[in-house]
């Protein structure tokens, strides 16, 4: 039996955290033993709210291949690519946006919560490339007959969008894509260092490849019961930040570390000593990579030409066939 494909892909808006990694990332690395797996580094999707400046997206490109990379995605195994290197990606979405309803992307629930949540903060994002931005995500997606793609739940009505627009294409023009479905990721969310959802908005994240001296600096101004204020108070730690993260990366022992919390048998001090210590453990693999990666930048651009020409064959493949079917 063969495997199935997946596609997914991540913008290079800026530096990778934690609840990305966690979120995402961790997921892909498990994913790429059972499928044949596609992963893009969609540039074009961030110009929907970085068009104004463009100057930090190769910066970004680069950090975020080495973080995929020591991450544990294996380029061998993967097509790991930069979206613009396949300029396939423009040509199918051109077409399929002659053919897609208006009304079809302006319903789509995130749409006009991100023209409320970043026009709020002074961002003009009121554009053609906004609200065509899930028509671009289907051709990514089709354009390498993908027929699974892992997302979260607020990223259903994105692939659903993309199912309709396969129905009326292979309606019109014959079936040359297989309907994506969806592949649900039971993603950790990991709250930032002030309890709220971890952003760099926020200001809260911890940083993907911090080295431990900078992670222990994070994990000691991370929020805990605001209750407990002396060393002899018992703690709850259901209401801990420093708790969320243990039951990550402690697992083993986290029976314990609650118990000695709740009476008052372990401070805030040492349970946050103990979590760096962990979290530095559980990274050091992937900083280790990462340092050896970043000692060699041209292995990164390798490895991206290298996945670019294999995406691109695949990718002119789909186009021949889809040129013939609308007889162009």
């Amino acid at each position: 039996m063969s495997k199935g494909r997946i596609f997914s892909g991540m913008q290079p808006s800026g530096k990778f955290h934690l609840g990305n990694y966690l979120g995402a990332l961790e997921n892909w690395v498990k994913l790429q033993y059972d499928y044949d797996c596609v992963f893009s580094i969609v540039d074009w999707h961030a110009l929907t709210s970085m068009y104004e400046d463009t100057s930090k997206i190769p910066e970004n490109i680069h950090e975020m291949a080495l973080d995929w990379l020591s991450g544990g995605l294996d380029p061998e195994r993967n097509i790991i690519f930069v979206q613009s290197h396949v300029k396939e990606h423009a040509e199918l979405h051109l077409l399929l946006s002659m053919m897609t309803p208006l009304s079809w992307l302006e319903r789509v629930p995130s749409y006009k919560d991100k023209l409320q949540q970043l026009g709020a903060i002074g961002k003009e994002i009121n554009t053609y490339g906004f609200l065509g931005y899930p028509e671009l995500q289907t051709a990514d997606i089709i354009l390498y007959k993908a027929d699974t793609v892992p997302v979260g739940e607020d990223q259903i009505p994105h692939v659903e969008l993309a199912r309709e627009i396969v129905r009326r294409f292979n309606g019109f023009y014959g079936p040359v894509f297989p309907e994506p479905q969806v592949r649900l990721s039971q993603a950790a969310v990991l709250p930032g260092i002030d309890g709220r959802k971890m952003s760099k908005s926020y200001g809260n994240e911890i940083p993907y490849a911090a080295p431990p001296e900078e992670l222990k600096a994070r994990v000691r101004m991370m929020v805990t019961d605001p209750q407990r204020v002396k060393k002899t108070d018992p703690g709850d730690p259901a209401v801990c930040t420093v708790y969320t993260f243990h039951k990550l990366f402690n697992k083993e022992v986290i029976e314990d570390i609650g118990g000695k919390c709740r009476t008052a048998c372990i401070g805030c001090v040492d349970c946050k000593k103990l979590l760096a210590e962990r979290m530095s453990a559980s990274l050091a693999d992937i900083h280790a990579r990462r340092a050896t990666l970043e000692a060699n930048p041209g292995r990164v651009k390798e490895i991206l030409a290298f996945g670019a020409e294999r995406a691109r064959k695949v990718a002119a493949a789909t186009m021949e066939e889809v040129r013939a079917a609308m007889r162009l």
